[in-house]
């Protein structure tokens, strides 16, 4: 999963920036997706193949705290990166006459660098809360990377503050930004339905379905579990989850999002061709 992941998402970035064609605000949100999605898996997998290789389960507390950081950074980043990737293919299927005017270059750039600096900004405020808190003696962490409830489950401090800031957020960003993407895709389904050819409305529902359904398993996956109540039964059911949207959701993005798109296949054959 980690080298379908890696290799997926490098052959976007590459086959993008080196097909002109392709230099649109739709293959440019991917880009920043397929970044994001090897920075995500990246800071976690190789650790967890490690331990898998050498039973060696140890990690430092600096190398946990960049477990963390790194995974809330991507966590809110991809939240609020799909929403502007929805809102992208909701002006281009709903209002395309207008899509040139709306998503301009600064328009692009807006909506990309927000995600990630909201995330970063976000990431830090999780890393003061956790500096400041004690751990007991037992440090053992009930997860296969240092994430944010099982860290806090290893904590000797009162950590309501904390579970307020985690619950609170994923009502403010998880529920807002997916409530945006559900009813970006609701008019653009609407509008699909109005579309007089058969085979153009099956075409475009069938790009917009598979979207839809990657989002699905990765809203779906990660509001679960941050905004269940925390408590050892839930435990294996939240590592099942993580591994949805830590390492399948970003495997499968690179399929779903290009690789299963005509202008990137025309592209890939150009290049084989070429070679």
């Amino acid at each position: 999963m980690y080298l379908l992941c890696i290799f997926g998402n490098l052959i976007i970035i590459v086959v993008v920036w080196a097909a002109p064609r392709l230099h649109t605000p739709m293959y440019f949100f991917l880009c920043n997706l397929s970044t994001l999605d090897m920075a995500y898996v990246s800071s976690i997998i190789p650790k967890l193949l490690d331990s898998q290789i050498t039973g060696n389960n140890r990690i430092s507390f600096t190398s946990c705290c960049t477990q963390l950081f790194m995974s809330v950074v991507c966590l809110t980043t991809e939240f609020l990166l799909l929403s502007s990737m929805a809102f992208d293919r909701y002006v281009a299927i709903c209002v395309p006459l207008k899509y040139p005017i709306i998503m301009n270059k600064n328009a692009c750039i807006i909506l990309s660098i927000t995600p990630w600096t909201f995330g970063t900004f976000n990431s830090l405020l999780y890393i003061f809360l956790i500096s400041n808190l004690s751990f007991c003696n037992s440090k053992d962490i009930s997860h296969f990377y240092c994430e944010t409830k099982a860290v806090l489950r290893a904590s000797c401090s009162d950590i309501k503050h904390v579970n307020i800031v985690i619950v609170s957020e994923g009502f403010a960003i998880g529920f807002i930004a997916f409530g945006m993407i559900l009813t970006s895709y609701v008019f653009i389904i609407s509008s699909i339905l109005k579309i007089k050819t058969s085979s153009r409305r099956l075409k475009i529902f069938s790009s917009c379905s598979s979207h839809l359904t990657v989002v699905l398993l990765f809203c779906g996956s990660s509001l679960s579990v941050y905004m269940n109540p925390d408590s050892e039964d839930s435990t294996e059911l939240d590592i099942m989850l993580s591994l949805l949207y830590v390492a399948v959701v970003p495997a499968l993005n690179p399929l779903v999002y290009s690789l299963r798109n005509k202008e990137v296949l025309n592209v890939l054959r150009k290049f084989r061709v070429n070679s």
